[in-house]
């Protein structure tokens, strides 16, 4: 028998991503509602409580509506917003932080995917605090540069327009009040003390994106460097089949953003030296960063090889 999954709000850039991943999995048989009835609550309610699998790529307000619809306990829910991503009854849906992080999704029945550069820090992060290398209570500093098909439908119609704006030509620094939606789940999920300082950078490229966070050795355990980082990281995600760590040896002269754009894989890449250290976590924000993630996330809950139908 076939899996039936709903995506509740289907037509937004995450939905349609999702959509593109799964439309042409035989396993699955997908629940469509009729386009003028999307906004009916009789009617989702219908849908949301006949799936096995419920995908909400929805605004936060809309994302707990949806939850507050569903009466079937049997539904499995992955929710890609932002309003369930720091609540201790809700899965946060990384699987490669640990072992015991795959198996909680697996038998989970509400998931909260990932914000995208949320992704490239925790990614980054969380390892570095876990194996005592990064301590709770670093000041840590984060860049992370996006492609414009992060910001949805309206920024990526603003960035095709024929007349556009000139100054979206060139990068530009947003999130300057440094309260980004994503760093409660930042601050939660690595275990950091404080709320790292975070500037997201949108550029002129559809999607693809590069985290990088900065750091003094002289204030890591033992002064590790950059090196020794990089074997450490290579060693935690030993054996992952979607996030790995570039030699040390044989770091680029330069990264792109876009590098991975269209596959699942996470990509980290340590540079520096003996006093300073930069880590990169290279993604998809659309992938790993969304999408892609969510579709892992329901092949893990599903219990089939988490790279079904992912690149």
């Amino acid at each position: 028998m076939k899996t039936k999954v709903y995506i509740d709000g289907q037509s937004g850039t995450t939905g349609l991503q999702i959509y593109d991943r799964i439309g042409a999995r035989e396993d699955l048989e997908l629940l469509r509602i009729d386009e003028d009835k999307r906004h009916d609550t009789a009617e989702r309610r219908k849908f949301l409580n006949a799936a096995d699998i419920v995908f909400l790529c929805l605004p936060d307000e809309g994302a707990r509506e949806a939850v507050s619809l569903i009466d079937n306990d049997r539904v499995r829910v992955i929710d890609a917003s932002t309003a369930h991503r720091t609540q201790d009854d809700w899965t946060y849906g990384f699987p490669e932080l640990s072992g015991e992080q795959r198996q909680a999704i697996a038998g989970s029945r509400r998931v909260a995917n990932p914000g995208c550069h949320a992704t490239g820090l925790i990614s980054v992060t969380a390892p570095l605090i876990r194996l005592g290398i990064l301590p709770r209570d670093y000041p840590l500093t984060c860049f992370s540069l996006t492609g414009y098909s992060g910001g949805g439908k309206k920024m990526i119609a603003e960035y095709e327009e024929a007349d556009r704006d000139e100054a979206l030509s060139s990068p530009g620094i947003y999130g300057l009040n440094l309260k980004h939606k994503h760093i409660p789940e930042m601050t939660k999920v690595t275990g950091l003390t404080h709320a790292p300082v975070f500037l997201p950078v949108v550029d002129d490229y559809y999607k693809g994106m590069a985290s990088t966070i900065s750091l003094q050795n002289r204030l890591l355990k033992d002064q590790i460097p950059a090196d020794k980082i990089c074997a450490a990281l290579q060693e935690y995600y030993q054996g992952q089949t979607f996030v790995s760590v570039r030699d040390f040896e044989d770091v680029p002269s330069k990264i792109y953003a876009n590098t991975l754009a269209g596959t699942n894989r996470l990509e980290i890449i340590v540079c520096g030296n003996e006093e300073q250290t930069t880590v990169t976590a290279l993604f998809d924000n659309l992938g790993k960063g969304a999408s892609g993630a969510a579709v892992q996330n329901m092949n893990i809950m599903l219990g089939l090889p988490e790279d079904t139908g992912l690149l």
